[in-house]
């Protein structure tokens, strides 16, 4: 069986072990599974894709949308390594899905515009609807036309790709899921997180930006008392499809 490689873009242990920990968890994932790379601990080495089931990305502080002078020499790295292999995922009509970050990755690399002013998100739960599209695609054709996901970003993708079906809206963000080709996936929310992933991410990204840092003990307070169950669910649903 091809193992699904995960790819991390969070320069924080801490961070990085527990949204792996919960990507394993969500997805159906057990050790053989996967092939897991942090791209802040080095370059992105040459990888035959033929080897891999499916690539999943994860999240992380990055801004596609920051000026090169605002971005560490890390965070510029993970950002050039991993556009750069998304024209061979395209290409390939490879299996990806990208978690959050990975909306902007997905989104720049089809030419949409990113930024800051528009579709950000606080950190929190949101009320998510399955568009039409949405209710015909194999991930989430079995799933309530509504639910509850939790986000949290600075940036968003700010119109359609050109070509891309629009799978999930909200109200704050509309652009929450996309597809490109048949099985090119990225989410604006965090498909593997429960309230107490966000609690951790909370007390790690503090002073990052997301929010004022006086405010982060209601933010896990909130968090910790939403129920999410659905996201997941397109995660494994997306490990069982493509599981060889």
């Amino acid at each position: 069986m091809s193992r699904f490689l995960v790819l991390q873009l969070r320069p924080e242990d801490e961070a990085a072990h527990e949204e792996f920990g919960a990507l394993v968890a969500c997805g159906g994932l057990a050790g053989d599974d996967v092939h897991r790379l942090r791209l802040d601990q080095a370059p992105l080495p040459s990888l035959n894709l033929d080897d891999y089931a499916g690539i999943i990305v994860g999240g992380g502080p990055g801004c596609i949308s920051d000026p090169p002078d605002r971005k560490t020499p890390i965070e510029a790295r993970i950002e050039a390594d991993i556009l750069a292999l998304m024209p061979d995922v395209l290409a390939r009509d490879m299996p990806f899905l990208g978690c959050c970050y990975g909306m902007g990755i997905l989104g720049h690399t089809l030419g949409a515009p990113v930024g800051k002013g528009r579709y950000g998100e606080p950190i929190g739960g949101v009320d998510c609807t399955v568009t039409e599209d949405g209710a015909r695609d194999p991930l989430l054709a079995d799933l309530p036309s509504g639910f509850r996901a939790l986000v949290g970003h600075k940036e968003a993708v700010e119109a359609l790709p050109d070509g891309a079906v629009h799978l999930v809206a909200s109200g704050p963000c509309p652009f929450q899921m996309i597809r490109a080709g048949r099985n090119v996936y990225a989410t604006q929310f965090h498909p593997e997180a429960q309230g107490e992933n966000f609690a951790q991410r909370i007390a790690i990204y503090r002073d990052r930006g997301y929010f004022d840092p006086a405010d982060a003990d209601a933010l896990t307070e909130a968090c910790l008392a939403e129920t999410i169950t659905v996201p997941e669910r397109i995660l494994s649903g997306f490990v069982a499809r493509y599981r060889k």
